[in-house]
C-alpha cells in the first residue's frame, strides 16, 4: 500500500487554516482587490460580446442575493439552477452564496422525472430556470407546488406571482437591499468552512443520481492548494463552456474568484470553434471528446488528402521527431529545427489559429485522454495536460503541469492531499476537499468514505517514481476474459478512439468471453463528408454506417489500434451502430461519459452477435 509522503498532513492543516471561510467571502475579497478589472465577457442575445468588471458582477450578484433573502432564503437553504452555462448562471451562483444558501445543480437536459427527484431530494425552495422548457419540467409535478415557492426565469416574462423574470427579480432585490443595506454582510459573516455550499447530483453512470454535499471549506481549500501549483495566474483568459452543473465547471469559477483571471462564458458547444477566434483565450478546460473531435476533423477534413495531406503528414512526422527534445527541454538539432519551423508555418500555426492563436495550454478532465492524442497535439505545439478528480472530492485532486507534461499522467496530487493505494490498487484520498457525504443517503456515504475518513475513489491506479498519478481503470469496470485475463475497457476504448479518426464513441465488451470485442459509433460529420466524397450524398447516417466500404476502411484502423494493446486486449470483432449515443437516450451522461452497462443493455442482440460465429460483424484476426 502506497502511503502519503511525510509532511502532507501539516501542509493540509496550514492551507485549511488560511483558506477563505466561504465562497462568498472569497468572491468579495476578489471584488475588493480588483474592482475595475474585467471579470467576464459573454455574448448577449444579439451575439455581441459584453464585459463585466468584478464590481459590476458583484452589483448583480448582490441584487440577486437580496432577492433570495427577500423570499426567505437563509443559511444552507437550497436554490436550484436548471440552465446551460451562461453569465446568468454565474450571477445566480454567486448570489446564492452571498445569501448564505447552497446551490443545487441540475443539467438543462435532465429528464422531467429526474428533475423532480433532484428538486424533491434536495429540498430546494427556489428554482432558477433558463427558459420555459425548464419551467415546464418543474410545473409538471404538482406536488412540488408547496415546496418550490418561486421560479426565477432567465429568458422570458414574469408569469403571475410564482414565476418572475430575471430583471424583475433583480429589481426587487435592489429595492430590498436599499432597505436592508447590512443584510448581506451579516450573512457572509456567519458562513464558515462547514456550511454547505453546493449540492451536485452525480450524472449517474449507474442508478439514481446521488447528491454530493460540498462545503465552503472544500472549495476554498481547493483554491488555496491549487494556487501553490503556479498553474493558473491572473494574467490569463479562460474560455468557459463546461457545464456549471458539473463540478469541473464549478471549480473554474472557484479558481477565478481566487486568482482573478478573466473568463469568457458561453456554454453552447456548437459555438466553441467560432468563439475561440473571437475570445482568443490563453487556456481552456475540456473533456477528451472535444480534443478527439478536433483531431478527427484535421485527419479526415478536406486538407487531409492530396498535396495538402502530404504536407500535413510530413509536418507531423517532423513534430513527432521533435517531441523527445522538447519534453527534455533540449534544443532541436539544426536540421530538425529548420524542418520544424517550416512545419509550424505550413501546418501547426494554422491549427493553433483555429484555437484562437493564443492558447498557452489546455486541461483535459472528467474522463481519460489517450496519450496518443496528447502527443499528437504536443507535436503541433499545443500542450494538453490532464487533471484528475471526482465530484465527491471537489473535482481537482491531481493535475499535471504544462511546463513538464508527462503523456498519460494525471500529474501530482494537490498540496496537502493525503493519498493511499490500497492492496487491490484502488486510489484513496483524505483531505478537506472530500465531500460531507451523500445527501440523505448514509448507506452510500458509508460505502464511499471509511471510518478513517478515506474516500474510496473506485479508480485503479499507481504513482510513478516522480509522484505522478496514472489511472488504469474503474475498479468495477474491469473485464475478465474466459481465459482469466483482466482487461481495462478504458484502455481498449482509448486505443480505438486514438487510431480511428472516423468514430465518435467506442465501447469495449468481452467480460466472460474468450476475446474482446467493441461497439463503434461513427462521427456524423466525418461520415457524411465521406459519403459526399464517395458518391453517397443522398444516403442517411444509418445507411452510410452499414456500407461494406466503411467496414473495410475501419478494419485497417482497428488493426492499428490493436498494435497499441497487449495480445489479450486486442479487439477481435466489432459492430457499427446505425445511430449515435446521446444524453437523451440515456446512453451518455451530461459530461459525455458513456454509460457502458446501459449501452450494452440497449444493444443486447448486437453485443451477443459479436460472440456468435454466424453474425456479420467486423472480424480482425481471430488468431
Amino acid at each position: 500500500m502506497r502511503q502519503t509522503p511525510a509532511g502532507t498532513k501539516q501542509v493540509q492543516e496550514e492551507l485549511y487554516a488560511r483558506s477563505a471561510p466561504s465562497l462568498a467571502s472569497m468572491f468579495l475579497d476578489r471584488v475588493s482587490a480588483t474592482p475595475d478589472v474585467r471579470a467576464f465577457t459573454y455574448p448577449d442575445e444579439a451575439e455581441v460580446w459584453q464585459d463585466l468588471s468584478w464590481r459590476q458582477t458583484a452589483d448583480l450578484a448582490e441584487a440577486f442575493a437580496a432577492g433570495l433573502m427577500r423570499h426567505g432564503i437563509t443559511l444552507e437553504d437550497r436554490v436550484a439552477i436548471i440552465a446551460m452555462t451562461r453569465i446568468e448562471w454565474v450571477i445566480a451562483d454567486y448570489g446564492i452564496a452571498l445569501a448564505g444558501g447552497a446551490t443545487t445543480t441540475v443539467y438543462p437536459n435532465t429528464a422531467v422525472d429526474d428533475v423532480y427527484f433532484i428538486l424533491s431530494d434536495s429540498d430546494s425552495k427556489i428554482v432558477v430556470a433558463e427558459d420555459q422548457e425548464q419551467v415546464d419540467k418543474v410545473l409538471a409535478h404538482r406536488d412540488l407546488d408547496d415546496q418550490i415557492a418561486l421560479i426565477v426565469l432567465m429568458k422570458g416574462p414574469s408569469q403571475g406571482r410564482r414565476i418572475i423574470a430575471w430583471e424583475d427579480f433583480l429589481a426587487e432585490g435592489r429595492v430590498w437591499l436599499a432597505e436592508h443595506p447590512d443584510a448581506i454582510g451579516q450573512v457572509v459573516g456567519q458562513l464558515t468552512h462547514d456550511h454547505l455550499a453546493t449540492l451536485i447530483y452525480t450524472s449517474g453512470t449507474t442508478g439514481r443520481p446521488k447528491g454530493v454535499r460540498l462545503s465552503h471549506g472544500a472549495w476554498s481549500y481547493l483554491a488555496e492548494a491549487v494556487e501553490l501549483l503556479d498553474l493558473v495566474t491572473a494574467d490569463l483568459m479562460s474560455y468557459l463552456w463546461l457545464p456549471l452543473s458539473h463540478s469541473f465547471g464549478k471549480s473554474m469559477m472557484v479558481f477565478q474568484a481566487k486568482y482573478g483571471f478573466q473568463t469568457a462564458v458561453d456554454g453552447r458547444v456548437d459555438k466553441i470553434v467560432d468563439n475561440l477566434s473571437i475570445v482568443q483565450p490563453s487556456f481552456m478546460c475540456a473533456v477528451p471528446r472535444i480534443f478527439e473531435k478536433v483531431r478527427a476533423a484535421v485527419l479526415t477534413g478536406e486538407n487531409s488528402r492530396g498535396i495538402k495531406g502530404k504536407i500535413a503528414h510530413w509536418a507531423f512526422a517532423m513534430g513527432y521527431r521533435a517531441v523527445p527534445y522538447r519534453l527534455a527541454g533540449k534544443p532541436l538539432p539544426a536540421l530538425l529545427a529548420a524542418q520544424y519551423k517550416v512545419a509550424d508555418k505550413l501546418v501547426f500555426a494554422k491549427l493553433r489559429d483555429k484555437l484562437g492563436g493564443n492558447i498557452r495550454f489546455m486541461i483535459s478532465g472528467a474522463a481519460k485522454l489517450s496519450p496518443q492524442i496528447q502527443k499528437w497535439f504536443y507535436a503541433a505545439g499545443i500542450i494538453i495536460i490532464e487533471g484528475y478528480g471526482m465530484t465527491e472530492c471537489a473535482t481537482v485532486d491531481a493535475v499535471d503541469h504544462y511546463r513538464q507534461p508527462t503523456f498519460g499522467s494525471l500529474g501530482r496530487p494537490i498540496p496537502g492531499l493525503e493519498t493511499q493505494i490500497a492492496d487491490d490498487g484502488e486510489i484513496l484520498f483524505r483531505a478537506p476537499v472530500v465531500m460531507q457525504g451523500y445527501h440523505k443517503n448514509p448507506e452510500a456515504t458509508a460505502e464511499a468514505i471509511d471510518a478513517q475518513g478515506w474516500l474510496h475513489t473506485g479508480d485503479i491506479g499507481h504513482f510513478d517514481d516522480k509522484g505522478k498519478l496514472f489511472i488504469t481503470d474503474r475498479k468495477k469496470d474491469l473485464m475478465k476474459t474466459s481465459g482469466g485475463k483482466y482487461v481495462a475497457p478504458t484502455k481498449v476504448e482509448a486505443a480505438l478512439m486514438a487510431n480511428i479518426p472516423y468514430i465518435s464513441q467506442a465501447i469495449a465488451v468481452g467480460d466472460g468471453h474468450k476475446y474482446i470485442a467493441a461497439v463503434l459509433v461513427l462521427d456524423p460529420v466525418a461520415l457524411l463528408r465521406w459519403g459526399k466524397n464517395h458518391g453517397h450524398s443522398n444516403d442517411s447516417y444509418a445507411q452510410l454506417s452499414q456500407l461494406p466500404e466503411i467496414r473495410r476502411s475501419l478494419d485497417r484502423f482497428v488493426e492499428r489500434a490493436n498494435a497499441h494493446l497487449e495480445r489479450w486486449e486486442t479487439v477481435k470483432r466489432y459492430a457499427i451502430l446505425d445511430h449515435e449515443l446521446t444524453v437523451e437516450s440515456g446512453a451518455v451522461t451530461e459530461s459525455m461519459k458513456i454509460k457502458r452497462s446501459k449501452v450494452i443493455a440497449m444493444n443486447r442482440e448486437i453485443v451477443a452477435g459479436l460472440f456468435d460465429d454466424t453474425a456479420e460483424t467486423g472480424v480482425v484476426d481471430e488468431g
